[in-house]
């Protein structure tokens, strides 16, 4: 059940209905580097997360 709960979080879902009509978008490599922040300073690497 936290599962499901996360992933309607993660979609946005108030309810399961809202969640079956969710849809899937394919997005390249480029559009996934660029919706991270960028030209920022790092203080400290997060442990648990890399960018490749």
């Amino acid at each position: 059940v936290g599962g499901l709960k996360a992933g309607m979080g993660y979609c946005g879902a108030p309810d399961l209905e809202a969640l079956r009509q969710a849809r899937f978008v394919r997005i390249s490599a480029a559009s996934v580097a660029e919706s991270h922040p960028h030209s920022l300073e790092v203080i400290r690497e997060a442990p648990n997360y890399s960018v490749r």
